[in-house]
């Protein structure tokens, strides 16, 4: 797997960096882990041909992490000319929210005749799920979003990668993490993080559970972004947008 970091960023785009969107490029596959709100423009940013994009797995359904998905269609339907199918997987509570959105920005755009196939598929927290070579397994997190907030696996049999998501300290990471080439794990701030999130003290206190690899530290805050020389970088990387890592 090849790892494309479109956005890295927070709610608030903290450090002029856009919100959560990571291109994951396995065999013929091309996914995105997380669609936040400025992902179209961080896409266009670096290059990445929008329809290109097989899936977009979605760990929660806060706007910096699903809220460019409506754009996601409506560039497909009018500007590129989209004829891949698209599946939108997600929590379970996916379509509903979706849909509301859609509805918010673009009245009308859920009774379009659509020139392209897309679907929601949406996973229950804990499950395992096939999408032909690939591979999710979820675990249900801390961060309250209205619907499930989960961690995501995914694996193609020869990379593994986990995503944490939104969350404060739960040992459920601790299986979501283990063995991954890759956890991008989220730190949104160095000492006191906000509820529903990670610190930078609670992760290197947990570091030993967290048996994956190499950890790449993101969704970090204006706080966490302040200090990040003070990181440990024989334990933790730095995720940036436009870093590109293999899996």
């Amino acid at each position: 797997m090849r790892l494309t970091v479109a956005g890295c960023g927070d709610a608030f785009c903290s450090g002029g960096r856009s919100n959560t969107c990571y291109v994951v490029e396995s065999g013929d596959s091309v996914l995105a882990l997380d669609f936040g709100a400025t992902a179209p423009l961080a896409l266009a940013r670096l290059g990445i041909d929008s329809a290109r994009l097989d899936m977009v797995m979605l760990s929660h359904l806060h706007g910096d992490h699903f809220g460019g998905l409506p754009i996601l269609l409506i560039d497909g339907q009018f500007e590129r000319a989209r004829s891949r199918p698209l599946t939108i997987v997600g929590p379970p509570g996916t379509r509903t929210r979706l849909d509301a959105l859609m509805e918010a920005m673009f009245p009308g755009m859920g009774a379009m005749a659509w020139r392209f196939d897309w679907r929601v598929k949406e996973v229950a927290p804990g499950s395992t799920t096939a999408f032909g070579p690939l591979t999710l397994t979820t675990a249900e997190v801390r961060h309250a979003a209205g619907a499930p907030a989960t961690a995501l696996r995914l694996s193609d049999g020869q990379g593994t990668l986990a995503f944490s998501g939104d969350t404060a300290w739960t040992d459920a990471l601790g299986p979501i993490a283990d063995g991954a080439d890759l956890f991008i794990c989220e730190c949104s701030a160095f000492d006191d993080a906000p509820a529903g999130h990670m610190s930078y003290r609670a992760l290197a206190t947990h570091r030993a559970a967290l048996a994956a690899r190499r950890i790449l530290l993101t969704h970090m805050g204006a706080d966490m972004l302040a200090r990040r020389d003070e990181v440990d970088g024989a334990l933790f990387l730095l995720a940036a947008d436009g870093l590109v890592l293999d899996v």
